[in-house]
């Protein structure tokens, strides 16, 4: 129960008896699995914390098209390139999703999406990686859809109600993606030439680490995790996601015949968990500060649609005006 005292190397979590009225009220309510909707009353750092974690979901769904983009004109068949504009199509309707829900609290999605674009607010560092080859595109499915399943399917019941719904039909439309993805890479390694195996032995050595990265650092050196686990805005910790991931994932990798860059990875009978080596922190850091292999790249491109897709939204809004006018007066 929220009510014990929680302590954490950032900050002291209040105690129920500590509470206000209305801050009781609401972790009680929390704590009795009912949901916070729009219009009920929340502690601003509740409604900060979610407009903060909703927009960096939203703003990862959108830049998350740019690296399949790069590949829907080079796809090997007509097929394989129905499949990826479908993909990339579901994922800006993703980002449209949480940007809506986003804005149930209160938040300007123009003004959210300038922080974006201004390199003020995060989006997934996974994003900030080249796509190489197609085989790329199964392992983007794969592995980084994947990992944001892992993440994603706990956030259907996280505390929020618009996000939590919200996220129903993304999960089920992400691990679609997932499936797609292993049955490209799958597809490659049984059918394909030695060469298109080894692109898809050499994709998995690339996007490996990115996906552990995407977890986020262990809970102890992440200041939000406590105060989000409290709300139940997050269900689980980053730790624990991340190692359902690998035990999830390494099966089906020995499947495909292929291996992890990982000389320490190993079965642990004692823990019922594969053992991994250590990740390097420094490297999500430095992609998250800007200096990853395609930051500035991603954020030029996403510049440049907002610069060129103006007309688009001022012409939608002059439309929507004018049928509110006839409205209006008939």
């Amino acid at each position: 129960m929220y009510a014990q005292l929680v302590e954490t190397g950032v900050k002291r979590l209040k105690t129920l008896d500590e509470m206000a009225p209305e801050e009781r009220a609401f972790q009680e309510k929390i704590d009795a699995e009912i949901k916070i909707e729009a219009k009920n009353w929340m502690p601003e750092a509740y409604r900060q914390t979610l407009v903060r974690q909703i927009s960096q979901h939203a703003h990862s769904e959108i830049v998350g098209m740019l690296p399949e983009g790069n590949w829907v004109t080079r796809a090997p068949t007509l097929k394989r390139k129905l499949q990826l504009m479908a993909k990339v199509q579901d994922e800006a309707g993703h980002g449209l999703y949480l940007y809506s829900a986003m804005e149930t609290l209160g938040a300007d999605r123009d003004v959210e999406i300038g922080k974006m674009l201004a390199g003020k607010a995060k989006y997934s560092s996974i994003f900030n990686y080249p796509t190489l080859t197609w085989a790329d595109m199964g392992a983007v499915g794969w592995l980084v859809d994947g990992a944001a399943i892992v993440n994603q399917v706990v956030l259907q019941r996280t505390s929020y109600g618009p996000y939590s719904r919200a996220m129903v039909r993304i999960c089920k439309e992400e691990s679609f993606h997932q499936r797609q993805g292993y049955e490209m890479l799958l597809t490659m390694m049984r059918y394909g030439t030695p060469a298109q195996k080894e692109m898809v032995q050499d994709a998995i050595n690339r996007f490996w680490w990115p996906s552990l990265m995407m977890f986020g650092p262990s809970d102890a050196d992440s200041p939000n995790s406590a105060q989000s686990m409290a709300w139940k805005i997050k269900r689980q910790g980053n730790d624990e996601l991340r190692q359902r991931f690998i035990d999830q994932t390494i099966p089906q990798l020995e499947l495909l015949g292929c291996t992890v860059p990982d000389p320490d990875l190993k079965w642990n009978e004692e823990t019922g968990h594969y053992d991994f080596g250590e990740i390097q922190w420094e490297e999500f850091y430095q992609v998250l500060k800007g200096n990853g292999p395609c930051n500035r790249e991603r954020l030029e491109a996403r510049c440049k649609a907002t610069k060129e897709g103006a007309w688009v939204r001022e012409a939608a809004v002059a439309y929507a005006k004018k049928q509110q006018a006839k409205r209006s007066a008939a």
